[in-house]
């Protein structure tokens, strides 16, 4: 985890629950007698995730929709802190990004915000997902830092969205992971069961898959899965290369590197960069590459 991520270690649920008295309901022992969360339970996940906001980004105000995806945000906080590495050195200028798919939850824009003080353009195909966004964002009075834009073709990535007078530090992006509705029900089994090992918890009997985290179809999965989108992305990016200077994505598979790596030489990115991240016993990384 990068050292100036805020969640080292466990988290604290005795405090998070001093400042968010609704999480107690949800915390309990494990067979160690360690305090934990159903973190198959989706309720549970979002409750902490507000008092994690609230705690340790002042985030007074944080709901989603039901079934939209609700992320761990230890993992989203890692590759905000990453991405501002890559972007020293710098200029004195304000910061400013762009994020692909900001869900209702907005949390990249809103740890950004309040870690680094960067500005966001948030974008969605989602008008249910931007409508909540606005209201995390109007009632936590980051309108000035925050806005939002729809993506009216779900076909296109930069297109449509990047304007003749943008300038954008960097992209950044976690992308459907899945090809599938049901790779992405697999994905989702594979998830409870790491999570139940990581907090050594039973899973109830029969659970459902897809009740973990949430997540809309756009969240999940697309046409030819997390690769082609970033293949698209790739492409993409070649028209506004005189907009940004890192355009950056999650890849959730190593095995997806090769074609990625072959796609970047293809367009003549005059820098490409891999950053690792570890959370635990969670392996991820994001992509970067800059025409500049």
């Amino acid at each position: 985890m990068h050292p100036r991520n805020k969640h080292q270690g466990r988290y604290d649920l005795i405090q998070l629950q001093l400042g968010t008295p609704s999480l107690s309901k949800f915390v309990k022992s494990n067979p160690n007698n360690e305090l934990t969360i159903d973190f198959s339970n989706p309720n549970a996940v979002k409750t902490l995730n507000k008092a994690l906001l609230k705690s340790h980004y002042q985030i007074k105000e944080w709901d989603i929709p039901s079934q939209f995806l609700c992320p761990p945000i230890p993992g989203r906080a890692d590759y905000i802190h990453h991405l501002a590495d890559l972007l020293v050195p710098g200029n004195n200028r304000e910061i400013r990004g762009l994020d692909i798919g900001v869900g209702a939850n907005m949390i990249y824009p809103l740890i950004g915000a309040r870690e680094y003080n960067w500005q966001f353009v948030g974008v969605d195909i989602d008008e249910t997902a931007l409508k909540n966004a606005q209201k995390i964002l109007e009632d936590n009075e980051l309108s000035t830092s925050i806005s939002l834009r729809l993506q009216s073709d779900s076909n296109n990535i930069f297109k449509g969205i990047i304007r003749k007078d943008d300038s954008f530090d960097f992209t950044m992006c976690n992308p459907p992971f899945h090809a599938s509705l049901e790779e992405a029900h697999a994905g989702s089994q594979r998830k409870l069961n790491n999570l139940a090992k990581k907090t050594n918890q039973l899973l109830p009997k029969n659970k459902n898959p897809k009740l973990n985290f949430g997540g809309q179809a756009a969240e999940l999965y697309c046409e030819g899965g997390e690769l082609g989108f970033i293949k698209r992305m790739i492409e993409e990016s070649v028209e506004f290369k005189n907009h940004c200077r890192w355009f950056t994505t999650l890849v959730s598979k190593t095995n997806h590197l090769p074609s990625i790596y072959n796609a970047l030489k293809n367009i003549n990115a005059k820098e490409i960069r891999t950053v690792e991240m570890t959370q635990g016993q969670k392996h991820s990384r994001f992509v970067g590459w800059t025409f500049k």
